[in-house]
């Protein structure tokens, strides 16, 4: 497998300069398009959850964690009813009531915290029963290995619930590597896109900003976390969205990746 290639353009040579005057402290990871392929999120993670919420609810729905996903849903569901979205109605009182509203969510992939909290649980159950094993890119274990080796701080920042980030992380081909990571975040510390959220990362992480380099596929995301102070890349992965136009460099694997030669670059 090729090395870390670092481009300013796809038509130049990598960049490299000195060592940082202050080196990355922290490695922070997007999932979906940087460690884990997109079509095993929506090929497969989705599918599941869609297609066992109905017994997974009539299995679990007297639980009150499942009870508080699905009354934070239905305040969900009354949202999208005011600004006019037309969701499925809710019929009944019953848990697996909101099936409709489950997958109608699922459909759209919108970012909501009882939504992945639900998602999380279901996968849970199918990763305990062997129906689920889940993929990271051959690059990845040995990169999380190395950086710990290198006394890097390791966290995961998704919209996929804490739960549904350490199932994924110990149940991949590759054995259990939650191990290597010290923080996982999700949507509760805030959305993605938005650089609060990369400001309370830094403070739990206990990293001034620019000794953190989150790596994500999507620019909207990297732009958020750039106008937060830390270093960013953008990742490309086989299967992964066009971006807009940028300025990020890109990385298209872990490999060799060596934090004290990028030249880091901003957003548009």
């Amino acid at each position: 497998m090729p090395g870390i290639i670092l481009f300013p353009s796809p038509a130049c040579d990598p960049v490299v300069s000195p060592p940082l005057d202050q080196p990355i402290c922290a490695i922070l990871l997007d999932v979906e398009g940087s460690t884990t392929s997109i079509d095993f999120v929506y090929k497969v993670l989705f599918p599941y959850a869609r297609s066992h919420v109905q017994g997974f609810l009539k299995r679990h729905g007297s639980s009150p964690d499942i009870q508080k996903d699905v009354a934070a849903l239905r305040r969900e569901h009354l949202q999208d009813t005011r600004q006019n979205l037309n969701p499925p109605a809710l019929n009944n009182i019953e848990p697996d009531s909101i099936v409709p509203y489950f997958q109608w969510l699922t459909d759209r992939n919108r970012k909501s915290t009882p939504l992945k909290s639900l998602q999380g649980k279901i996968w849970e159950e199918g990763y305990a029963h062997g129906m689920l094993c889940s993929h990271v890119f051959e690059d990845v274990p040995a990169a999380l290995k190395r950086w710990q080796e290198e006394n890097k701080k390791i966290a995961i920042f998704s919209s996929g619930s804490v739960l549904a980030q350490k199932l994924l992380f110990a149940h991949t081909t590759s054995g259990d590597l939650t191990h290597y990571l010290s923080a996982n975040f999700d949507t509760t510390i805030g959305t993605k896109t938005d650089p609060v959220s990369y400001q309370r990362i830094t403070n739990a992480m206990q990293c001034s900003p620019s000794a953190i380099v989150f790596i994500s596929d999507l620019v909207a995301e990297l732009n958020a976390a750039s106008s937060a102070g830390l270093q960013t890349l953008l990742c490309e992965r086989p299967g992964n969205h066009p971006q807009p136009s940028n300025s990020f460099k890109v990385i298209r694997s872990f490999e060799e990746l060596n934090f004290a030669q990028i030249v880091f670059s901003k957003g548009l």
